[in-house]
């Protein structure tokens, strides 16, 4: 078994006492803290997350459009230059290779962004459906990518660029200089929160790295790791591959239509969408929260009129809520809000309710 990749920061984390996982291939921090002072830090101030084990593949060539548009559910067209959107790629039976995000250089330059345990397979896939005018080239070795999250993050990370980071709009990018490294100013992230990701040379990580906790920290900056990620990314229902969807659900199912555009021509599983939009499905990813006390967690089953219909997806308490949320798949005609069902926690039947999403929205 070949043993698990390090980002340039692994070091870094080890001097900063985290407590590293495997995970997605990737030896990475849970927590420094404490994923309930992370979680709550990013939510009041800011955190800062070392996500450098993500994919990017850089397409480019005069089809690089007709590429996408190929292999992705959404609509890469409507993109400006410096624009991002969320997307998926989709295999031919509707169900979910990766979801990922597409940036736009320009007509003939594209980034695609997806997750970190998916790399080799979403490259094989785009690839093997390459038949445009177009390369596709995987940088992820060479790359970085830092994520500075929340209410203060525009303040803290001015310090160390002159690009107007107020100008940059949600979901919109910048390429400048932070501190003296080329980099990807983009306002995006996987927290629910205001912030930015930044995309640079792996050379300059550490500088960076350090740059900003002592830019933050003034201001309540603290370093996050994939704990309070995972906690702040369920409350704003934000979907985790793996988890919430994957090879055996529809991107129907996991309420992702919103990123399925019909009408901007043929692309890979669009005739089985098409399908299911008119049909209807028959179950789908619903928000719930425990009525009791209960922790619904992640693989624990999940009970409709006293039959097994599923399980939870994801589950956790809400630090931010002080409640006990997740995310599960349930028979369509139950999944409705307020709906009533059972989470079976070691043994024991306890009730959850079906809630509207996401959880919890920023002011």
């Amino acid at each position: 078994m070949s043993e698990n990749k390090k980002t340039a920061l692994f070091d870094v984390h080890k001097r900063l006492g985290a407590r590293l996982i495997p995970f997605g291939g990737w030896e990475m921090p849970v927590e420094y803290s404490g994923i309930a002072k992370e979680h709550t830090a990013v939510r009041t101030a800011a955190g800062l997350f070392d996500v450098s084990h993500m994919g990017e593949f850089v397409v480019h060539g005069p089809q690089a459009l007709d590429l996408i548009q190929r292999v992705t559910s959404n609509d890469a067209s409507k993109l400006a230059d410096g624009q991002a959107l969320y997307s998926a790629l989709p295999y031919p039976e509707g169900t979910v290779v990766d979801d990922l995000l597409v940036y736009r250089y320009n007509a003939r330059h594209f980034m695609l962004v997806v997750n970190a345990g998916n790399i080799e397979k979403d490259f094989g896939w785009i690839s093997s459906h390459n038949r445009f005018d177009a390369t596709v080239e995987n940088t992820s070795d060479r790359i970085s990518l830092l994520a500075l999250q929340g209410p203060h993050s525009t303040t803290i990370l001015q310090k160390l660029t002159t690009c107007p980071l107020d100008k940059i709009g949600y979901y919109h990018f910048a390429q400048d200089k932070v501190l003296n490294a080329h980099a990807v100013i983009s306002r995006t992230g996987y927290t629910g929160e205001d912030g930015f990701e930044l995309y640079f040379d792996s050379g300059h990580s550490e500088s960076i790295w350090n740059a900003l906790l002592q830019a933050g920290e003034p201001h309540g900056l603290i370093p996050a790791g994939l704990g309070a990620r995972n906690t702040l990314r369920l409350e704003a229902r934000l979907l985790l591959y793996g988890n919430d969807m994957d090879e055996t659900t529809t991107l129907f199912e996991a309420g992702l239509a919103w990123i399925v555009k019909f009408d901007k021509g043929e692309f890979i599983g669009r005739d089985t969408l098409l399908r299911q939009k008119l049909e209807g499905v028959g179950r789908k990813l619903a928000g719930f929260e425990m009525v009791g006390r209960d922790i619904a967690r992640e693989h624990y089953p999940v009970f409709v009129d006293g039959k097994e219909a599923g399980h939870v997806t994801s589950g956790s308490p809400s630090i931010t809520l002080k409640k006990n949320i997740g995310l599960a798949y349930l028979p369509a005609e139950h999944s409705a809000i307020g709906s009533r069902f059972h989470v079976s926690v070691r043994g024991r039947l306890c009730d959850a309710q079906v809630v509207a999403t996401p959880f919890y929205k920023r002011r």
